[in-house]
């Protein structure tokens, strides 16, 4: 069953067309990886299916219902949305940033119930913060910053995930830590999009994959129809030798094209 649904969405910024005729779906119990060049609209897209933005054209809606139709704090609940480059402007504890994962749930000064408190100490068990909980936010590196961001995501418990570039600053370690716990919440009846630009890791984790460039869509499928090296060479300008490690399949960039 689809939960989020991109329509012929088009999106212009500063005149420059960023999205161009853009469909896509996103079905309960999967994950979505969106992959492209830089530039290629992965970003603008994601903050259209979170209702950051709104297209110039076209529709998106979440369980059939327009997103534009959906009070806020309804949609905070089911939809969360992990912003590229873990940003974050104010200096508060790990700890209380991870709470405000808790706002959608919450009445004006009310405050962190039972339930909030054990969706809080989970998400950090999760995400493996617990030592940082009294640091504060400002002072981590951009690693600890993204599994902080991460945790906040987890808190607030929503059904479908945005995730922009959720690994590019973790060690490997964390990389495959953070997929896992995609993955995880995918096959028990959620749903998440992630961008990404490690395409062997889009491989081993995502179930279908968008490719963009240019703002088009060029490609949509399984990781195996889609991650040819031709397909690659045609979005990225690469050339890309294709090798078989104990049953795994793995493209390796070997030259510009």
């Amino acid at each position: 069953m689809s939960l989020l649904e991109v329509n012929n969405v088009t999106l212009s910024l500063d005149d420059h067309n960023v999205l161009d005729q853009v469909s896509a779906s996103l079905i309960e119990g999967e994950v979505l990886g969106l992959i492209g060049p830089n530039g290629a609209g992965k970003s603008s897209l994601l903050k259209v299916m979170a209702r950051l933005w709104k297209p110039d054209e076209g529709s998106c809606s979440l369980d059939g219902v327009p997103l534009d139709k959906i009070p806020d704090q309804q949609l905070a609940k089911q939809l969360g949305y992990l912003a590229q480059g873990a940003p974050v402007h104010w200096p508060l504890t790990v700890q209380r940033v991870v709470e405000l994962g808790r706002l959608p749930y919450q009445g004006l000064m009310q405050r962190l119930s039972e339930d909030d408190q054990l969706a809080i100490s989970h998400a950090m068990q999760l995400t493996e913060i617990e030592e940082l909980s009294h640091r504060l936010v400002t002072t981590l590196s951009g690693g600890e910053r993204m599994r902080v961001l991460l945790a906040r995501l987890f808190a607030s418990q929503p059904k479908v995930m945005l995730a922009d570039e959720p690994i590019a600053a973790l060690d490997p370690y964390h990389q495959l830590h953070i997929m896992d716990l995609l993955q995880a919440h995918a096959r028990h009846g959620g749903s998440v999009t992630v961008v990404l630009h490690d395409i062997n890791i889009a491989a081993r984790y995502c179930d279908r994959i968008l490719v963009l460039d240019k703002g088009r869509v060029v490609g949509c499928g399984l990781p195996e129809e889609i991650l040819t090296p031709r397909l690659m060479k045609q979005v990225y300008g690469v050339e890309m030798d294709k090798i078989d490690i104990d049953g795994n399949t793995l493209l390796l960039p070997r030259a510009r094209a």
